[in-house]
């Protein structure tokens, strides 16, 4: 039996239009995405900085001069010369430095049946291992390292056992007085103070001479110099603002950068001519510092706490100052007034309207505003009176700040900085017209303009 197929029913779905609701909506999602990520990467992002609180310490850094009281020795007569102190060793009065060979045939340490100690004998073993275990191809200049190194280590041990039965020294050369050995030469031995010159703290001009490195020495010719007296000096230049800033100082806390260690010392300052230069004065711890002609010093000043941020961001722009009488307030909020404003048109045909204004610096009497909103000429009227102010160009001020973005866009924020360097300024903080700890500001404030969107 077949079955009627022209019973059975066929149901056609209604077909919609392509252009709907669903599809104008889905595509103008999608339109905005495509144009606000181009926005994003064609357009220049800005460094953003947090604020953070901070102080400035150790922020004036010098190369200080050092002078002392110093004696050169010259040898007595002319030969090849052999030390026998460390640098930078304290030797006493009549103690054997060096010994001179006068012939050049003969040399001037003669060694008979002489034995090594063992303690000596194991620094020298010691030093040679460590350099062996270290040994690195690619860094041969090591080697001359360790030679001057054993160089060393041997010069003392003659020195130590040159009255012995076994070392005879010949033409000795003693130290004339007690005092820390130097073999480097500079042209600054004797120099006084008063002799200190801008010039000489350029240490592209300076030159030292090791007397060390001489095979030979001429009669009459320095062999090596003796710091004789425990007290000396630091020296450097003081510029106008940290002169005034030390003006009244009698002490001051420095930091040598060479082993960062902190001193408290005598100050002073002297002036030679138009120059002026810091003095710290030390009767100590010149056994470290022997050796150096210049110094690396930070001063450790007593800084005032803020908020830090960097100088880079700061921006000046102008404000006009509007007195209180004048300010229409918003009782919701501080930072926003009210002005009501006369406005001339170019026919001379005058305009009254309200204009909002927000506020970025308030103190008892007068209110600042963006000098943007109002032209020279207009006038600020009071409300519910007759008195009128007028607007001039030359009562603009100016105010440093920075720009705010917490709300994706730049928003002037005036500072008040009491302290500053080079990098970083420290300015107040808990102002309500300012900056809070964590907000976040643009780093270079040259990359935006006012109320311009961030990404």
């Amino acid at each position: 039996m077949k079955k009627d197929n022209s019973k059975k029913k066929v149901t056609k779905y209604r077909k919609y239009p392509f252009f709907n609701i669903g599809t104008l909506l889905f595509g103008t999602i999608f339109i905005y995405m495509v144009i606000t990520a181009f926005m994003y990467f064609t357009e220049k992002h800005v460094t953003v900085y947090e604020v953070m609180k901070g102080t400035i310490t150790g922020n004036y850094r010098f190369h200080a001069l050092s002078l002392r009281t110093e004696e050169i020795v010259n040898a007595p007569q002319s030969g090849s010369v052999r030390y026998f102190e460390r640098e930078g060793s304290k030797a006493s009065a009549g103690s054997v430095v060096c010994a001179i060979n006068e012939t050049g045939a003969t040399e001037p340490v003669v060694i008979d049946d002489f034995v090594m100690p063992a303690e000596d004998a194991a620094r020298l073993r010691n030093t040679i291992a460590n350099f062996t275990i270290n040994y690195d191809s690619s860094a041969f200049q090591k080697t001359y390292d360790l030679k001057a190194g054993v160089d060393g280590i041997i010069s003392e041990i003659m020195e130590d056992s040159a009255n012995s039965e076994y070392v005879n020294v010949r033409n000795q050369c003693t130290a004339p007085d007690s005092g820390f050995v130097i073999y480097e030469i500079d042209g600054f031995e004797g120099l006084s103070e008063d002799q200190l010159t801008a010039d000489m703290f350029d240490q592209t001009k300076y030159d030292a001479q090791n007397l060390r490195s001489q095979k030979n020495v001429a009669a009459g010719r320095p062999m090596f110099k003796l710091v004789t007296e425990e007290a000396w000096c630091l020296y450097f230049p003081l510029d106008q603002k940290l002169l005034t800033e030390l003006a009244d100082a009698e002490s001051i806390r420095f930091r040598f950068m060479k082993d960062n260690e902190t001193f408290s010392a005598p100050f002073s300052v002297i002036y030679n001519g138009e120059d002026a230069f810091g003095k710290i004065s030390l009767d100590n711890s010149l056994v470290r510092y022997a050796t150096d002609r210049f110094l690396e010093i930070e001063l450790i000043m007593n800084k005032k706490s803020g908020l830090k941020i960097p100088s880079s961001a700061i921006v000046e722009r102008s404000f006009y100052k509007i007195p209180e009488e004048y300010v229409i307030k918003n009782q919701d909020t501080d930072t926003e007034i009210a002005l009501k404003v006369e406005t001339f048109s170019e026919d001379g045909a005058s305009e009254v309207k309200y204009i909002t204004a927000n506020v970025y610096d308030h103190d008892d009497k007068d209110y600042m505003i963006d000098a943007q909103l109002l032209h020279p000429g207009d006038y600020v009227q009071m409300e519910d009176s007759v008195k009128r102010m007028q607007i001039q160009e030359k009562n603009a001020q100016k105010l440093h700040g920075v720009y705010n973005i917490n709300k994706g866009y730049a928003v002037f924020r005036e500072i008040t900085v009491i302290d500053e360097n080079e990098e970083y300024c420290i300015v107040e903080s808990n102002n309500t017209y300012g900056l809070a700890a964590y907000d976040y500001i643009v780093l270079n404030a040259s990359e935006v303009t006012a109320d311009q969107i961030v990404y």
